[in-house]
């Protein structure tokens, strides 16, 4: 084990990753073996004129990755079962739905065994996000970021910018400030929209009005309401966005499309309670699609990306080291409640 040669004061990698990076690089070329023992921290310390502080830190962090164990009297030595060949990913999603873990399982099951990924939630926020990058930079193979910011959007882009771009994969959004040339498998919000729903125009032309409900306490891409607005005007259907569902507003020859699924129930129960047939007298398009909507109200008309396959683009991107923008799949299914 040499380290002189390879910590570089002046990398913006703390010392202490790049002792880890050393020691994983020293296993795959096979001049550490499963189950030979390395030297002690203070032995380490004073070998290679590191702090202490610095070399416990490494040691701690080969620990958690489980690189290496430690028996107790005897010393640190190389895991038996460690792989320097998993690919380790670090996913960040901006928060957890039905339809992200149907994106995070379809990356798990594509990548397969080889890949160790770690799931973390930024809530939307630039500053949670920027600290998990920061307290993971040099320690993953790739980054999967979901990048819907709407809380400290301003503080984010320096950082993303510190991971190499090709180790970086943007995740349902592309991020048009950033400079980089990495992978993205995002939507499109405002032009997917507008495409589906002119898709179904000839099922939308029964109705007299189209209502948008989009909540001004839940965060989703104000991209939606431009590409819904700007299809009303293309096709001179009368519209209008709401933040919920009001029962007096509800009249009949009305087509609803909804974000919330509390608002799917709403418009539901109120086409029974008054016998309003869906696909007749009332019109219903929910957003994003889920085995339940399929079978829901005899089958509820859905616009949706297809989230697994996302998923899959990323996990393939990542094993064949692919790079590029891709723009993922998003369609209307037609069902009887339009």
């Amino acid at each position: 084990m040499e380290l002189l040669d390879r910590i570089d004061e002046s990398s913006t990698i703390p010392k202490y990753l790049q002792v880890v990076n050393a020691i994983i690089a020293d296993i795959d070329e096979g001049i550490l073996k499963h189950g030979q023992r390395i030297p002690s921290i203070n032995e380490t310390s004073e070998m290679y004129y590191l702090s202490r502080d610095t070399v416990e830190k490494a040691y701690k962090e080969l620990r958690e990755r489980g690189i290496i164990n430690s028996v107790r009297g005897k010393g640190n030595y190389i895991c038996q079962k460690f792989s320097v060949n998993k690919i380790r990913v670090l996913l960040i999603f901006n928060k957890l739905s039905t339809y992200k873990k149907n994106m995070y399982y379809a990356l798990l099951r594509t990548l397969g065994e080889d890949a160790i990924v770690d799931l973390h939630v930024h809530h939307n926020d630039g500053k949670v996000c920027e600290t998990l990058i920061q307290e993971n930079l040099g320690k993953y193979n790739y980054y999967v970021i979901m990048p819907h910011f709407y809380e400290h959007a301003d503080t984010i882009m320096q950082t993303i910018g510190k991971i190499p771009s090709n180790k970086l994969i943007l995740l349902d959004k592309n991020l048009e400030r950033y400079a980089g040339d990495c992978a993205a498998i995002y939507q499109d919000f405002e032009q997917d929209i507008n495409n589906a729903l002119h898709s179904g125009i000839d099922l939308l032309y029964k109705y007299e009005k189209l209502i948008l409900v989009y909540p001004k306490d839940i965060h989703y891409p104000i991209e939606i309401v431009k590409g819904f607005q700007r299809f009303c005007q293309e096709t001179s259907f009368e519209c209008s966005v709401v933040d919920g569902i009001d029962e007096e507003a509800i009249t009949e020859r009305s087509a609803f499309i909804v974000l919330e699924e509390s608002d799917l129930v709403d418009l539901i129960k109120f086409a029974r309670v008054n016998n309003l047939e869906l696909g007749q007298d009332l019109g219903i398009i929910s957003y994003n699609d889920t085995p339940l909507k399929e079978i829901l109200a005899n089958g509820i008309t859905v616009i949706s990306t297809d989230h697994e396959k996302m998923g899959e683009t990323a996990a393939y991107m990542i094993m064949n080291k692919r790079k590029g923008k891709i723009r993922n799949p998003f369609t209307l299914i037609r069902r009887n409640s339009l």
